[in-house]
């Protein structure tokens, strides 16, 4: 048992979650197809983050097209890059199920102002510089094994 807790406390990144439900995400996620690797950004709503450890998760909510999309991203995951904070939600529950049934204007969230919102996304910014050095590398991979395809 212990030797399952000292593997899961390595895979764990710092300053993972600095996001909370009702937080409006930009998530860019490594994709590999084939022998290609790029990243791509799925942004949306934070409609609940569930689990505890290694195996905590969290749920973002877009519409694409008029038709909701969710789906789930694990927080100390190797491929999430980076999860960028576009707007706080002003929210006062913990899971946000209600919005699947909602629509247009009422599917809306209302935004955090002031110091403590501009503190979360200053910190998720500063924590974000890490991850950009990493997005750039992997964009370079990419188009070095694309010009290599040519």
């Amino acid at each position: 048992m212990d030797l399952i807790k000292t593997i899961e406390e390595q895979q764990k990144k710092e300053n993972a979650l600095l996001y909370k439900v009702g937080d409006t995400v930009v998530v860019h996620f490594e994709i590999i197809e084939g022998k290609v690797k790029r990243i791509q950004k799925y942004e949306g709503v934070v409609i609940s983050i569930k689990g505890s450890g290694v195996r905590k998760t969290f749920t973002v909510r877009k519409t694409s097209y008029g038709v909701g999309v969710e789906r789930v991203f694990p927080v100390h995951s190797p491929r999430v890059i980076k999860v960028e904070i576009v707007k706080t939600g002003k929210v006062r529950q913990s899971k946000l199920y209600y919005l699947r049934d909602k629509v247009g204007k009422g599917a809306r969230i209302k935004e955090l102002l002031g110091p403590k919102a501009n503190a979360r996304i200053a910190a998720s910014r500063a924590a974000n510089k890490a991850a950009d050095k990493a997005e750039a590398a992997i964009n370079a991979e990419a188009k070095a094994a694309e010009a290599a395809a040519k």
